[in-house]
């Protein structure tokens, strides 16, 4: 007699545990006349065949609630992200709790809302209570400081300090970072020494332009107020204390490196085994970031896991060649221990950034998954390293250190937990060769996994993305984990006998090796894929898509291709701004006239502003000065230029100088233009056509990038919104007036300068 119950549904690759309450709770709902109970009961079923695990969701919950503070510009909004997701969680249990049909629909809803509450809650917390205001105007002053940390830039010839002293106008402590030249380096600079010095602060820099790096934001939560540069000689008030043991072994590490392996070579060794940078050649770095190969240079998940996975395996020989402990004890666990605590000393070693922490932390969870018997690599486990770490920095999470190393992680565990790779990976009876060719083919294909999952992110933080990546890091990693870095282990061993010479020659070739490698890839045609900034709907199109593809099971995970599809089109719709200006109106592109060439109003000997330019302009040209454009007339105090955009003519007035015109001409000339552009304070009288960005609009707005055939304008205050880091200066209560005197020629340019 058949059963009036409907079938279970099959859960496919679900989990035991999902399987369970299914087997115990889950039955079709008997009245589907209403149209929330069909929708329930599916979202149930759906959570029933994708294997709903709610420990990576949660983890997912806890890093939207991160990014919906950031993206937030003011309290209210803040406010009712919070309310909305206590709300929903609470309608969750009031209304699908009394049903009793839906375990895992209620269980996912909670989960994730409260997830995201308190991701919100905690960032925000942080913030108030660990937050650093910066100082409120650059100034020059003198200061009593107690040196806090050293870090020397060999490549740049400087040295950075940072230094905890009282800021002059309030009295409050503060911590600063200056820089000084590497020639006035002296023992007597040690962390805890008391030093007078002059120097001159300036709150630490927003954004240049929108879209671009925001030190102040992250300036605000390592605790700097300010930065600077030392102005003279500093005076030693009082020796400090030596540095710490292990800051002392690790410089003492990093100048035995470079002594025994020379120049470039030298300078890797020295970032592989100390985490000390500062001595790479930026033409060095260029190349390795061009080539997809600059995550090699940061201690991070493959540093770590190499040197813990040697620890491991060298311990298991060793010890088991000792039958007494082998009978005895448990080696797997002894060598777990002994590679557990080796990567905990290499951590502390180089230095406990952020990266190498969360990297360590992840790296000493496979061993304890190893100890316990479960499976080592898994989206659970990874979910975990990704909780410690946002309880801890929930700033990381908008960092592109965090997205990029977690980004390949999960690109990782979710592609070798596919029955294809776990099939493909199986061991069956071949030649040795072939399973050579396996294992190439499956690191090939990982590699360009791991680009798919971090092209998005290098275009959204960096405005570019390596395209030969994936093939440049068949060859680097295999190169680095297996020749570099043990050599230079290997090295340092033998030089406690003096015999360590050959050893650091041949680090020294095959880090001459990873260089040509880098240069050749980063030289070839099309090696770098720029674009203008991305924005951040399109980010969170990919963002989840992709953990919709790493974190469900089955053939629904396919559907994560459909935002990832929309975020392609999106992205492939982005078009360069029109004009860039800087937050100080000092610097100005403009796209679209030469082919390859960004017009700029004036040449810098900054390279951090011409990179700005360039990256947000989506372009790896040059910069042509608008003097030379046929199409601008410039004079000593005034450009201008017509831009042909969206059907129509633009006429812009640029300052050049900052000598004051003739009030009339210069009323004159601004009624003329659509667009007048000035780093100083223009008089009211002045009103162009459409937009007025003078220095009193800039301090308020920050950089801005226009689009004139759209007419939108985004601007660095939109995109900090009311957080604590933006701190734009209070506009002055009077206007400054345009000189009254006789025109002079420049007036008579700026005058005449736009055409009638």
């Amino acid at each position: 007699m058949a059963s009036d119950e409907p079938p279970l549904v099959p859960l496919g690759n679900a989990s035991p545990v999902g399987a369970a309450l299914q087997q115990k709770h889950w039955r079709m709902p008997q009245d589907l006349s209403s149209a929330h109970v069909r929708m329930a009961a599916r979202a149930e079923r759906f959570l029933g065949t994708a294997a709903f695990d709610q420990g990576p969701w949660a983890v997912v919950g806890l890093a939207a609630g991160i990014a919906a503070w950031f993206a937030g510009d003011s309290t209210w909004q803040w406010l009712s992200a919070i309310a909305l997701g206590l709300g929903l969680a609470l309608a969750a249990v009031a209304i699908l709790s009394a049903d009793g049909r839906f375990p895992l629909l209620r269980r996912a809803v909670v989960v994730m809302t409260l997830a995201l509450v308190a991701g919100c809650v905690l960032v925000w917390i942080k913030s108030a209570l660990f937050g650093t205001r910066p100082i409120a105007r650059p100034m020059v002053v003198q200061l009593d400081a107690r040196i806090l940390a050293r870090e020397e830039r060999p490549a740049e010839q400087k040295v950075r300090l940072v230094v905890a002293t009282r800021e002059p106008e309030s009295g409050r402590a503060i911590a600063v970072r200056v820089g000084l030249d590497s020639a006035a380096d002296r023992a007597e600079f040690a962390e805890g020494a008391l030093v007078r010095l002059r120097a001159r602060l300036v709150p630490p820099a927003p954004p240049m332009l929108p879209g671009g790096y925001d030190f102040a934001r992250s300036a605000w939560f390592s605790g700097l107020a300010a930065t600077g540069s030392v102005l003279g000689p500093i005076k030693v008030l009082e020796s400090g204390k030596n540095d710490s043991p292990i800051r002392r072994a690790q410089r003492a590490l990093s100048l035995h490196v470079r002594k025994n392996v020379g120049g470039s070579p030298g300078a890797l060794a020295s970032a592989f085994a100390s985490g000390d940078r500062g001595a790479i050649a930026p033409a060095d770095e260029d190349a390795m970031r061009d080539s997809g190969l600059t995550h090699l240079l940061s201690i991070s998940g493959l540093h770590v896991s190499a040197v813990i996975a040697a620890a491991y395996v060298i311990a298991l020989r060793l010890l088991g060649l000792l039958p007494w402990l082998a009978l005895r004890m448990r080696l797997p666990i002894v060598a777990a221990g002994i590679g557990a605590g080796t990567g905990i000393g290499y951590t502390l070693l180089t230095g406990a950034q952020v990266p190498t922490i969360r990297s360590c932390i992840g790296a000493v969870l496979v061993m304890l998954a190893l100890v316990l018997g479960r499976e080592p690599l898994s989206m659970r486990l990874v979910a975990v390293a990704a909780a410690v770490v946002l309880l801890v920095w929930p700033e990381a999470l908008v960092g592109p250190s965090f997205q990029m190393s977690f980004a390949a992680v999960i690109a990782i565990v979710a592609l070798h937990g596919t029955r294809a790779m776990r099939a493909f990976f199986a061991p069956r009876e071949e030649p040795i060769w072939q399973r050579w060719l396996r294992q190439v083919a499956g690191l090939l294909l990982t590699g360009v996994v791991i680009e798919l999952a971090l092209m998005p992110i290098g275009l959204f933080h960096f405005h570019r993305a390596g395209v030969y990546g994936a093939l440049a890091n068949v060859v680097a990693i295999p190169l680095t984990t297996l020749a570099s870095m043990p050599l230079i282990a290997l090295a340092l061993l033998f030089d406690a006998v003096g015999a360590g010479a050959p050893f650091w020659w041949l680090a020294g070739k095959s880090l001459e090796l990873l260089l040509a490698l880098a240069h050749w890839t980063a030289g070839m045609p099309g090696a770098v894929t720029m674009m203008p900034a991305m924005g951040k709907g399109a980010f969170a199109l990919f963002a989840a898509g992709g953990l919709w593809l790493a974190l469900w099971r089955g053939r629904v995970r396919l559907w994560g291709l459909a935002p990832a599809l929309l975020g392609v089109l999106l992205l492939s719709r982005v078009a360069p701004p029109d004009l860039l200006i800087s937050g100080d109106g000092r610097h100005i592109g403009i796209t679209g006239e030469s082919a390859g060439e960004l017009l700029v109003l004036r040449q810098t000997r900054s390279d951090y502003t011409r990179d700005n330019l360039l990256e947000q302009a989506g372009m790896k040209g040059e910069t042509r000065l608008l003097d030379d454009w046929p199409g601008a007339r410039c004079s000593d105090d005034f450009c201008a230029i017509i831009l042909r955009r969206g059907g129509r003519d633009w006429q812009l007035l640029l300052a050049r100088g900052t000598a004051f015109a003739q009030e009339r001409a210069l009323a004159a000339a601004c009624e003329r233009a659509d667009i007048v552009v000035a780093a100083r304070y223009l008089p009211h009288s002045c009103q162009p056509r459409w937009l007025k960005a003078d220095r009193r609009m800039l301090d308020q707005s920050g950089g801005l990038s226009i689009d004139l055939a759209r007419l939108k304008i985004r601007s660095v205050a939109d995109e900090e919104g009311r957080h604590g880091w933006w701190n734009p200066p209070q506009p002055r209560p009077r206007r400054p007036q345009a000189e009254p005197s006789g025109s002079t020629g420049a007036d008579d340019a700026s005058a005449a300068m736009l055409p009638q």
